[in-house]
């Protein structure tokens, strides 16, 4: 009987420092790979990297790149209201858009495709999906026709949403600053100022 017991005591020691050794090679494997971790300063670049763009890399004007950034922002808005999307899928791709464009340039990747795969991508971060169609749909007042140059263009911005998830290291969740500001607001007791509420937004 006593020796059985001591197997028993052995057996379950052997277990319990197997298991000790396994989350010990675990915890190793968390430091070797590390976290990502997600604060509201993640989003501000240098101020190197923001003067010297791929952009500009490609001999594109300040001023023309200024606009195609505000014009690429405006069209996600537009988009997002006619598709009936919160506000912070919104907010979510136009900060995904410019994050975008602060490492490839608009020489090369065409702004309005880009500018719908964001659409795309941020609809799908904050969990209120849109099919391509419905925006190559709100993009045009006429009825679609389902030919090549619709499969063309849906192959297109499939890529490009592939593209800006390789280039942001598929890190594409937002921090967005309205939601401190929201809360500090109520803190002084300050949220019925709705100029200030509106431009956090």
């Amino acid at each position: 009987m006593k020796s059985t017991d001591n197997s028993v005591v052995d057996g379950a020691t052997n277990k319990s420092s197997s298991t000790d050794q396994q989350q010990s090679s675990n915890n190793n494997n968390r430091l070797k790979y590390g976290n990502v971790v997600i604060l509201l300063e993640n989003p501000i670049l240098p101020k190197e990297t923001i003067l010297n763009t791929p952009s500009k890399a490609d001999n594109l004007d300040i001023e023309i790149e200024n606009d195609l950034r505000i014009t690429g922002c405006k069209l996600i808005q537009i988009s997002g209201i006619l598709l009936r999307l919160p506000q912070v899928a919104m907010a979510t791709g136009q900060v995904l858009f410019q994050r975008f464009y602060y490492s490839k340039s608009f020489v090369r990747q065409p702004m309005e495709i880009t500018a719908m795969a964001c659409v795309v991508l941020a609809s799908k971060v904050e969990e209120a999906p849109r099919r391509i169609r419905d925006i190559r749909l709100k993009q045009q007042t006429i009825p679609i026709i389902l030919d090549e140059n619709y499969i063309y263009l849906k192959n297109q911005v499939i890529k490009a949403e592939r593209r800006i998830l390789k280039e942001l290291g598929f890190c594409v969740h937002v921090k967005h600053p309205h939601k401190f500001i929201v809360a500090v607001a109520q803190i002084l007791k300050n949220e019925n100022n709705v100029d200030l509420i509106q431009a956090a937004w």
